[in-house]
């Protein structure tokens, strides 16, 4: 955690404090990542930031922070103000004990300024009254004296290292992070900025983020991928992706608020976007059934005389530039709505085992024997710790990794998709690419029959322009999208899904969890997701 300097106050200022952000305008090279964005956060704030990857959420952070100063805006604070970023406010030679005491140096000095005037005072110095008055209200607002015990709990429940003689360079990335983060659970402030808290942290760290976040006494603003935790702690949603006119959107009613909100306005943008292309159809149609009359539609038939043909030619010509004119009068000013998911109908085989392991181990990987068995429409969720075996089970039931003991088998002619955690490498071939020969190696193995062939566009999954970019230059997200595009195009009886949300959208999530609940294929699925784990709380379980 770092706190802002120069512009925070030594003390919270409680229900007056506030940040004001006007007409916030931010430009990277030659994109503007934010623009025409207006906000205000007040101690009963509870905002989630969402949108996908690239979409400014951490420089929005940066901006509200005073890290970042912005191309065109303003933003006021009054406050105190707490964010957690990247950086260590210590040298990693530094300790735990170090990185404590400067996260709770407030705090601490506040206590000794008490007990300063207290000793001033108990002596009889000139003022000492106001003083000692002054260093009290101080610690109080701060909650001084408990701060060290509010540390501890939090360093306990988030599973962090507590031993404060630890060298802050022997720990892990994660590890720090938690650190951090319970100093910012443990102290006071006006106002949180939260940039992805849920990194690194397990179920009970998070069970106790949702809970300190849901009793925090200030403004929260939260950029989270964590559905579950947006869901338990915000009241609004500020949306970054693409909208109609280019600005941002906010959304009241918290998640839920957020997908209806969303929905309905998606469902309008399309309507009207494919509305004026209808219409601008039109009007060219007309233009050209008028160029046509031009031609040769308006002659009389033979034996007409000259007068005649010079008298309808005028009106004909006048048609055409009036058509032309309806034509270039009528602006295409509804922009192209973005992607949304198109999951093709994966094939079923009915009264068929698809596939079965029976007993099967890997050793160093998979330790203990694991029975899986799966038809048409079959749905399991496995479950367990990091390093049980869920990614190796299925690819021990891919086929892609033979196990040492038990057997696996396929029903003959079975289709199999794996969307494992390591996908796509980057490289200089275009995304476009990579699919078609993908799909050209399935139809020439008779994998996959050529009327079920899909155009990547079809999807959803990729943009135009993303389609052709070499691989090397995607996102990690949209190398991911192109993964579940490999993995759909195939057309798979048995879909098997190792951590799908990772890098992805929250409204692709959502998305591909309502096509896998219609899906006639039968789907096995690992995930460490919450709210995926509760949207498939019914299917049945394996437990690793």
């Amino acid at each position: 955690m770092s706190t802002v300097p120069a512009h925070r106050p030594a003390v919270p200022e409680e229900e007056h404090a506030q940040l004001v952000a006007t007409g916030i305008r931010l430009v990277r090279g030659t994109r503007t990542v934010l623009d025409g964005l207006d906000l205000t956060v007040t101690p009963t704030t509870r905002l989630g930031v969402v949108g996908e990857n690239g979409r400014g959420k951490s420089s929005l952070l940066g901006v509200l922070s005073g890290a970042l100063h912005p191309d065109a805006g303003t933003v006021r604070r009054t406050g105190t103000l707490a964010v957690v970023d990247q950086e260590l406010p210590v040298p990693v030679e530094a300790t735990v004990g170090d990185l404590l005491d400067v996260e709770l140096a407030a705090e601490h000095a506040a206590v000794a300024q008490v007990q300063d005037a207290a000793r001033a005072l108990a002596a009889g110095a000139p003022g000492a009254d106001e003083d000692y008055a002054r260093a009290l209200t101080t610690a109080q607002a701060l909650d001084a004296w408990d701060a060290d015990r509010r540390v501890d709990l939090a360093l306990q429940a988030l599973g962090a290292v507590t031993d404060r003689s630890r060298v802050l360079a022997t720990l892990s990335v994660g590890q720090r992070y938690r650190v951090r983060l319970a100093c910012l659970l443990g102290t006071v402030h006006d106002l949180l900025l939260l940039d992805e808290p849920t990194n690194h942290l397990d179920a009970a760290g998070l069970a106790h983020l949702g809970a300190a976040l849901r009793e925090f006494r200030g403004g929260v603003v939260l950029v989270s991928h964590d559905r579950r935790l947006l869901g338990q702690v915000v009241d609004t949603v500020l949306d970054l992706d693409p909208s109609r006119d280019g600005r941002p959107r906010r959304y009241g009613g918290g998640m839920a608020g957020w997908r209806a909100g969303r929905t309905a306005e998606r469902s309008r943008w399309i309507h009207d976007h494919q509305e004026q292309l209808a219409e601008h159809a039109r009007l060219g149609d007309d233009l050209a059934r008028a160029r046509s009359r031009l031609v040769d539609g308006w002659r009389p038939e033979k034996g007409t005389g000259k007068h005649t043909r010079a008298t309808r030619a005028p009106g004909i010509v006048r048609s055409v530039h009036r058509r032309q004119e309806d034509l270039e009068q009528h602006r295409l000013d509804v922009p192209e709505p973005p992607l949304a998911l198109s999951v093709p109908e994966l094939p079923a085989l009915p009264d068929a085992e698809l596939v079965r392991a029976e007993g099967v181990t890997v050793t160093g990987r998979l330790p203990r024997p694991v029975d899986v068995a799966l038809g048409s429409g079959d749905r399991l969720a496995v479950r367990g710790p990091n390093g049980v075996g869920k990614s190796t089970l299925l690819q021990v039931l891919a086929g892609t990794l033979a196990p040492d003991t038990g057997s696996r088998a396929a029903a003959p002619g079975v289709r199999i998709g794996l969307l494992a955690q390591e996908g796509s490498r980057p490289g200089n071939r275009c995304a476009q690419e990579v699919y078609e020969q993908e799909l050209v190696r399935l139809v020439l193995a008779d994998r996959l029959d050529e009327s079920e062939v899909l155009p990547l566009s079809e999807l959803g999954l990729l943009a135009a322009q993303d389609r052709r970019r070499p691989m090397a230059e995607l996102s990690a997200g949209q190398r991911r999208r192109l993964d579940l595009a490999l993995v759909l195009a195939a057309r798979p009886h048995v879909l098997l899904l190792d951590e799908p949300t990772n890098h992805l959208s929250m409204v692709l999530v959502d998305e591909l969890t309502a096509a896998l609940a219609a899906t006639a294929a039968a789907v096995v699925l690992t995930t460490h997701d919450r709210q995926l784990q509760r949207d498939t709380k019914g299917w049945p379980r394996l437990v690793l």
